[in-house]
This record gives structure tokens, C-alpha cells and sequence, in this order.
């Protein structure tokens, strides 16, 4: 687990199988006592190299997008208040 602010970070876990959610690729693992858990691709050492900071650039360009257009659509409604 590579996720730094994942509860299992820096655990290595056993792959069980992997599988495709939503045309992304995550394994489901053996979590000890727990039983399994399914991880992103994105947080294993099987996928990208993840980013320092929580708050990527990447991450908050596409928070940005979503709250321009959510402030887009509602500006019809009420006059743009909330």
C-alpha cells in the first residue's frame, strides 16, 4: 500500500485477484483479520508514483472545474445566491 494517508500505508498485502470498477484496475487483497479490501491501482506500487502533498495540483484543478460548474448551474436558479 503506497496511499501516504492510507491507514494501511507502507503494509504490503497479498493480492487475491484483480478486476476491473468503473474501466479502472483494483486489486482485492488480504487484509489480515479484516478479511479483503479493494484498492485502486493508484495505491499500490503497481501504479503510478503517488504525489507528496495531499493537495496535488492535478487535484485542485479539478476541484476547481467542478466548482465553476456547479456555481454555473445554480446561478440560474436563484440569481447565483445559495
Amino acid at each position: 500500500m503506497t496511499h501516504p494517508f492510507h491507514v494501511l500505508a507502507g503494509q504490503q498485502l497479498d493480492i487475491l485477484f484483480a478486476k476491473r470498477r468503473g474501466g479502472a484496475l483494483v486489486f482485492v487483497c488480504a487484509s489480515g483479520t479484516d478479511g479483503s479490501v479493494t484498492l485502486p491501482q493508484e495505491w499500490t506500487d503497481r501504479g503510478p508514483v503517488p504525489a507528496a502533498d495531499r493537495l496535488a495540483i492535478e487535484g485542485l484543478c479539478a476541484a476547481r472545474a467542478l466548482v465553476d460548474a456547479l456555481m454555473s448551474r445554480g446561478a440560474g436558479e436563484d440569481g447565483g445566491r445559495s
